[in-house]
C-alpha cells in the first residue's frame, strides 16, 4: 500500500515490461476476435516525468530517455535504427496527448494497453490503493471498454477469469513489498487461474536483486504450470546485491508461438542502450516448451569489459 510507481515510471524495468506488453497485445490482435486485458496491479495509469516523484529519483533518465537520446542528449539519430517493435512502442509513448513538445508523461501498463487495443476489446484494471484507483477511474471515465475495480487484483482474478471473450492476457505486476512471500502468492494465483482458464496468456513481471531470490519461483514454473513458458530478462548490474534493482524479468505463460523471435532484437537493443556503467545483459529462453519448437539460445554472450570513458 505504500508503493508509488510514480517514483519509478519509465525506468529500464518499465521499458522491458512495456515492450513485452506491446508484443503480447499485437500477438492477440493477429486474430480478429476480441480479447480481454486484465491488470492485477494497475496503478494510476499515467505519470508526470516532470512531477515531484519522478523528479526525485530521475529513474526515467536511465530508461526511456536513453532510447530517445542514446548519446546523452546529443540527439536521437540512433532512434531510427531501433528494431521495429521498439520503434512502434516509442512512437506510442510520444503520441500520448501531453507529449507533443517532448517526453513529459509516461503511460503505465493500463494506458499503454488501452491505447493499443481495438474497439471491441476490453480491459479490467484492478488497483487496491484508493488514491491510485480514483485517478485510474478519472483517466478512463470516457472509455467504455475499460472497467476499473477498486479491489485486490489476486482476489479479483477469481471473478474475472475466464473473461467472456475467452481470449486474452493477464498482467501480474505487483510491487513486491512482501518480498519473497509475493512469489508464493503469485504461484497460487496462477494455479487457480490456469485451472479456470487454461488457454489464457499470463505475463508476470519480477525484479532481480539477488538471483537466489527469484530462482525458486522460476523453477516452480517449470513443473506443470503451462506447456509454454518464456522468460525475458534485462540486467543493468550484476545480480548479486540486495541493495538495488539490478534487473528485471518477464515470464509469459502460454506465450504466443513466435514471441521469442519478436523479442530477441529489441532485447539486444535494450542491452546496448540501457547499460549503466557496463554493458547490460539479457536472457531470453523457454523455461518450458512442449510445442516442439526449437528454443533460442538461453542467454546473450557474456559482456565485455566496459570501454574507457
Amino acid at each position: 500500500m505504500n508503493y508509488r510507481h510514480a517514483y519509478h515510471a519509465g525506468n529500464f524495468a518499465d521499458v522491458l515490461k512495456h515492450v513485452v506488453l506491446l508484443a503480447l497485445v499485437e500477438a492477440l490482435e493477429a486474430k480478429p476476435t476480441p480479447f480481454a486485458y486484465i491488470d492485477t496491479h494497475a496503478g494510476s495509469g499515467c505519470y508526470a516525468l516532470e512531477g515531484k516523484e519522478a523528479g526525485k529519483t530521475g529513474e526515467y533518465r536511465d530508461g526511456i530517455r536513453r532510447l530517445l537520446f542514446p548519446d546523452l542528449g546529443a540527439g536521437n539519430g540512433q532512434a531510427a535504427t531501433l528494431p521495429p517493435l521498439l520503434r512502434r512502442w516509442l512512437d506510442c509513448i510520444l503520441a500520448l496527448p501531453g507529449n507533443e513538445d517532448g517526453l513529459k508523461l509516461y503511460p503505465g501498463s493500463p494506458l499503454q494497453a488501452a491505447r493499443a487495443m481495438r474497439e471491441g476489446d476490453s480491459a479490467h484494471l484492478c488497483e487496491l490503493h484508493p488514491e491510485e484507483a480514483a485517478r485510474l477511474r478519472e483517466l478512463f471515465a470516457r472509455d467504455a471498454r475499460v472497467h476499473v475495480h477498486h479491489r485486490d487484483g489476486y482476489e479479483a482474478l477469481k471473478a474475472l477469469v475466464p473473461p467472456p471473450e475467452k481470449r486474452g492476457l493477464v498482467l501480474i505486476d505487483p510491487p513486491y513489498e512482501a518480498q519473497d512471500a509475493e512469489y508464493r502468492v503469485i504461484e497460487r494465483a496462477l494455479k487457480a487461474s490456469l485451472a479456470r482458464w487454461p488457454t489464457g496468456v499470463y505475463a508476470v513481471w519480477y525484479p532481480i536483486k539477488l538471483r537466489s531470490q527469484v530462482q525458486p519461483f522460476l523453477r516452480g514454473l517449470q513443473h506443470g504450470m503451462a506447456r509454454r513458458v518464456l522468460r525475458a530478462e534485462l540486467l543493468v548490474h550484476a545480480d548479486d546485491s540486495p541493495l538495488r534493482l539490478n534487473g528485471s524479468g518477464m515470464v509469459i505463460l502460454n506465450a504466443p508461438w513466435n514471441l521469442d523471435e519478436v523479442l530477441r532484437e529489441p532485447l539486444r537493443a535494450m542491452a546496448r542502450l540501457l547499460g549503466q556503467g557496463q554493458p547490460a545483459r539479457w536472457n531470453l529462453d523457454w523455461l518450458v516448451n512442449d510445442s516442439g519448437d526449437t528454443p533460442p539460445p538461453p542467454r546473450s554472450p557474456a559482456p565485455r569489459s566496459p570501454r574507457p570513458r
